[in-house]
């Protein structure tokens, strides 16, 4: 059953999937830093001055200044804003997955047809032509 195992962790497929899920990670990593740090801020800027990370909803009647202070008070908060930031962040990583998908099938050599073998009318000629014979 080791052995099994080992030969299953071994092929190539694994440790390709392996690898991909460690880089989209990483690259989840990068574009969230990107969104939080760079695109939201210049969205903001544009948007009268608004910080997207900070919207949100207090569940209940009772008001807090921010939304940091509602959650240390222990109020339940629809943090909406920062849900808008993980969207921004997905059609992010999307776009980037599509164009290293697109860069990859561009690297990848077309698959050449096999040369085209006898069709069936040529197939019934050759037995009908030996069987003339």
């Amino acid at each position: 059953m080791l052995k099994e195992f080992k030969d299953f962790i071994m092929t190539g497929n694994v440790i390709d999937f392996a690898v991909a899920v460690i880089m989209a990670g990483a690259l989840g990593a990068v574009i969230k830093g990107f969104v939080d740090n760079i695109a939201m801020p210049f969205i903001g800027y544009f948007a009268g001055g608004m910080d997207f990370a900070n919207l949100h909803i207090v569940m209940g009647d009772k008001q807090y200044e921010s939304m940091a202070a509602a959650k240390e008070a222990g109020a339940a908060v629809i943090a909406y804003g920062a849900w808008i930031n993980t969207i921004i962040s997905l059609i992010i990583i999307g776009f980037v997955m599509f164009l290293i998908v697109k860069a990859y099938n561009k690297t990848k050599k077309p698959v050449e047809d096999a040369p085209a073998g006898p069709t069936d009318i040529d197939l019934l000629t050759e037995i009908r032509d030996a069987l003339k014979k």
